[in-house]
């Protein structure tokens, strides 16, 4: 096997999966009850997750609505294009055997993310903040 096509096999296989798993969600429709198994976090806690909604954006991304999806998780729709654009970056970096050397990989930008991931959950789950629940 060619080392080009060998370090370009764990990329593949992360784009089959992820097609797959919104393939299947494209197909059953999380909005319909008993479809899929409930947020545990909202289960146990009553709160929603900063994840809550992410099924049923997929499944309106999927169907063509993205302002739906954006009404559902505007944090998952929003991030979803800059996974992929991250995808992309790392399969080319792994198809030409170079480093991915992009700054939205960066620590800083990372950290950024996850404050502004757990102040999206905070705020959801306050009144004035209802507007960002699923």
């Amino acid at each position: 096997m060619k080392t080009a096509t060998r370090r370009s096999l764990l990329p593949a296989g992360v784009a089959a999966v992820t097609v797959a798993a919104a393939g299947y969600v494209a197909a059953v429709d999380p909005n319909a009850a008993g479809q899929y198994p409930a947020c545990p976090f909202l289960a146990v806690s009553g709160f929603y997750c900063p994840g809550c909604g992410a099924l049923r954006a997929v499944h309106a991304v999927a169907h063509g609505d993205p302002l739906t999806a954006l009404d559902l998780n505007p944090l998952f729709t929003l991030t979803a294009p800059v996974l992929v654009y991250l995808w992309f970056r790392w399969a080319r970096a792994s198809w030409t055997g170079r480093p991915m050397r992009t700054a939205l990989a960066g620590p800083v930008v990372v950290w950024g993310f996850l404050a502004v991931a757990l102040l999206f959950w905070l705020v959801r789950n306050l009144p004035f903040g209802r507007i960002l629940a699923p």
